[in-house]
């Protein structure tokens, strides 16, 4: 074959390998902050109480509640 349909053919497994790439990478991480929320609601009242608050259940329910609804967005 001739060496410029060997150039095309690298290009263009080169662009399909790096959008396959970006494509599997992207679905990884959405599984994985699904899976593991960075913020739990054990770790809301440890920071409340590093505050000198002592929450209640439902203040907590109220900030997850409010994670939720920013990292939907």
């Amino acid at each position: 074959m001739a060496t410029w349909i060997w150039i095309i053919i690298v290009i263009i497994a080169l662009a399909g390998g790096t959008a396959l790439g970006f494509y599997i990478a992207r679905q990884y991480m959405m599984k994985y902050l699904k899976e593991n929320p960075p913020i739990n609601e054990q770790m809301i009242r440890v920071m409340m109480a590093q505050m000198g608050r002592k929450p209640s259940e439902k203040q907590v329910r109220q900030m997850m509640a409010q994670m939720n609804k920013f990292q939907d967005k």
